[in-house]
């Protein structure tokens, strides 16, 4: 990347970009961590077409926000958040946060994390939790960005953590 990539708001249109690093990403992050067949399943070109479907209503409805970072008008990673699904004590869940390989090291997902608590807090939201599979590495990286872990829950062999921050306002205000 040679200059820094905008993140703004995703439109219907960013669908199959969304959807091209959500498969990329899941091939990336959970290769060895997961089945090799549930990761065949998830990334199979049937179900990029369902997560491009799925992105397309889903940024068209507005109900959840999703932020994408885009670098030479390729979308690079996204972030989307809304209200918790089973996140008790919570008022909004960091639903995706995914970022090409190549993107990655340069701030964007802090930044999409920013992005996604800035606009959970502007809906009224004091909190925000999400669920990691516990072998993903990426769980530390929540850890320094100032969440805890706070739960866990089984599906099937899967272990997922809920790390969570308890106060929206240090995640949401931007670091000097």
């Amino acid at each position: 990347m040679t200059r820094a990539p905008l993140i703004r708001a995703a439109t219907p249109a960013d669908a199959p970009g969304i959807a091209a690093v959500h498969v990329q990403s899941w091939r990336d992050t959970y290769a060895g961590l997961i089945p090799d067949d549930v990761l065949a399943r998830m990334t199979s070109p049937e179900m990029q077409a369902r997560r491009e479907a799925f992105w397309t209503g889903n940024t068209g409805a507005g109900q959840d926000a999703v932020f994408v970072a885009e670098d030479a008008g390729q979308i690079v990673a996204f972030a989307s958040a809304g209200p918790p699904r089973d996140h008790p004590g919570f008022d909004a869940e960091l639903f995706t946060l995914y970022s090409l390989k190549a993107a990655q090291g340069a701030g964007l997902g802090r930044d999409l994390l920013r992005q996604a608590a800035q606009a959970m807090q502007a809906r009224g939201a004091a909190s925000l939790a999400l669920w990691v599979l516990d072998t993903n590495p990426t769980r530390h990286w929540y850890a320094r960005q100032g969440a805890h872990e706070c739960g866990e829950k089984q599906d099937g062999a899967l272990r997922e953590l809920r790390m969570g921050w308890s106060d929206l306002g240090a995640l949401a205000t931007p670091r000097a």
